[in-house]
């Protein structure tokens, strides 16, 4: 098993994560798993990273499920015709790091009752929370960082996408009781280069060793 895993959830679908993964699965060296994947009409996240990480193909694993449907993920196995196993959702084991990310945000649902959270709590891996600065994340990132901790999941803290909104990240770290680990820029050309200079610039890697 890899001593060093990191897992990357969202406040939401569409918040950034998958690129933010990319960036730090490129910068640790990292091997990147996403375990189910929900909707692969326009390629898959695992196809993303690869694009965007700068890291050997053979360090981006296959999903333990790829469903065509893109919905949350217990609703696209269903439609899809697909179980989920949950054993199938054990971590691999990889030499090195090992970045793992999740689908949609904390409280989706995988199969039955249990969600993305849950999985979580049963890894007992440190988490990496990804929110959107636009409005209403400090809503959805104060639930996200509750619904977290109330399964005892260890939370590295939080990391934000898009532009500085300095009064919504600092409430959201203030009342979360949770660090600022930095904030990812939009960036006007998305390429392995451009996101490997704005993780090294705004973010420190030693935060997630």
């Amino acid at each position: 098993m890899a001593v060093n895993v990191i897992v990357v959830t969202g406040t939401d679908t569409d918040v950034g994560k998958t690129v933010f993964a990319a960036a730090l699965t490129g910068a640790l060296g990292a091997s990147y798993w996403k375990p189910v994947q929900a909707g692969t009409d326009d390629g898959t996240d695992r196809q993303r990273v690869a694009r965007l990480a700068g890291i050997a193909p053979e360090r981006i694993l296959p999903e333990a499920y790829a469903l065509a449907t893109p919905c949350s993920p217990h609703r696209a196995a269903e439609i899809d015709g697909v179980t989920i196993d949950l054993d199938r959702l054990t971590l691999p084991e990889v030499e090195g790091p090992l970045v793992v990310e999740g689908a949609g945000g904390v409280l989706v649902p995988i199969v039955g009752r249990t969600t993305f959270g849950d999985l979580f709590a049963r890894w007992q891996r440190p988490v990496v929370l990804v929110a959107r600065t636009a409005l209403g994340t400090i809503n959805h990132s104060l639930l996200s960082i509750e619904a977290l901790r109330a399964r005892g999941v260890p939370l590295i803290g939080i990391a934000f996408i898009g532009d500085s909104v300095p009064d919504s990240e600092d409430t959201i770290v203030r009342l979360g009781n949770t660090r600022r680990l930095g904030r990812l820029p939009r960036l006007e050309t998305l390429d392995p280069a451009t996101l490997a200079e704005a993780f090294a610039t705004h973010f420190d890697l030693e935060d997630f060793r």
